[in-house]
């Protein structure tokens, strides 16, 4: 609505300190974000320091103001504290563990504000709990054009063409598709996410070729190829055997714009939750599929807040009424 204000997130203050940086207007920003311009202009103008717009300060002042803001200020106990060290062991959220415990009716429920400021606590006192959180308050990095859009792919259809249901995120069977590179190109891992209900799917292949990447995304989806209806990735050559790919699992593929990473806005995020496992620069080459599927049941197990705070096996269950844990490997 007009002029509501929406409390941000850690990873949306993110997103505004690069777009600012970049020069983008308050209203370009809250069209980016999808919020109301009145949010970015308050957040902008309460959190900034002397040297403008930091979103890691200006996510520890909001933290702060809110604690500070509240009438009746819960205590962490000694109980809620084990709790929530032992879901941060498993990379959880904050944001997710509040959610999880308020679904939960955990008597001792917290605010994942609270749960930051205990985070930063333990940091200063020389605690290593924020080494769990997924940025650990590292920057953003902007993906640079050069590297969008690479080569001409034949067969290609533009995302123009996508049904428009597969927006809604609705409909389970509606996949994103990427590849997350190790250090030295030696190495990648093909990274599927299904729209509706977040759903993971990760596949180990020892080069980027578009054969070694058709033959994982065709494996990791075939038992569950009832469940497969749209794919769209980015313009990468490992992409090239799409027909290949659509003939298989009987299902439409299709190409996001070059420099329109928001277009797999879901993969992108997906891609940067599996990077807190295997980091940027990390060789893929001692890493095995039972490490990367380890990894997939961490992410399909752990509670989204978009899903309501159920996790994403949770969600593709209820979405396609299947129960079949061989099936998923989830």
């Amino acid at each position: 609505m007009p002029g509501d204000y929406h409390h941000l997130t850690y990873e949306k203050r993110c997103q505004i300190y690069i777009l600012k940086k970049r020069g983008d207007s308050d209203r370009m920003i809250s069209n980016e974000l999808g919020v109301d311009r009145s949010t970015i202009y308050r957040e902008t103008k309460r959190n900034s320091g002397k040297k403008g717009y930091r979103f890691k300060q200006a996510h520890e002042k909001a933290l702060k103001r809110r604690a500070s803001a509240s009438k009746s200020p819960k205590k962490m106990t000694a109980e809620t504290k084990v709790l929530i060290d032992n879901k941060l062991n498993f990379q959880w959220s904050p944001e997710q563990i509040a959610g999880w415990m308020k679904n939960q009716s955990f008597t001792n429920y917290v605010s994942y504000e609270t749960i930051y400021l205990y985070i930063w606590k333990d940091k200063r006192k020389g605690g290593f709990l924020y080494k769990n959180l997924r940025r650990r308050g590292k920057k953003y990095n902007k993906r640079r054009h050069e590297n969008a859009g690479r080569g001409y792919i034949p067969g290609r259809i533009d995302i123009d063409q996508r049904p428009a249901i597969v927006e809604e995120k609705e409909r389970v069977g509606d996949w994103e598709l990427d590849t997350i590179i190790g250090a030295n190109h030696k190495g990648a891992i093909v990274s599927l996410v299904d729209r509706a209900s977040k759903l993971t799917k990760l596949f180990k292949v020892p080069a980027k070729t578009s054969k070694l990447v058709a033959g994982a995304i065709i494996d990791s989806l075939s038992p569950i190829r009832d469940f497969v209806i749209t794919l769209t990735s980015d313009n990468g050559k490992e992409f090239a055997d799409h027909c290949v790919i659509s003939k298989e699992l009987k299902a439409d593929f299709f190409f996001a714009r070059p420099y329109h990473s928001w277009e797999r806005g879901l993969n992108e995020h997906t891609n940067g939750l599996v990077r807190q496992y295997f980091p940027k620069g990390s060789s893929f080459e001692k890493i095995s599929q039972n490490d990367v599927e380890r990894v997939q049941k961490l992410l399909n197990n752990r509670p989204r807040k978009v899903l309501g705070f159920r996790t994403p096996i949770e969600a593709f269950k209820e979405k396609t009424f299947i129960n079949q844990i061989v099936a998923l490997q989830c």
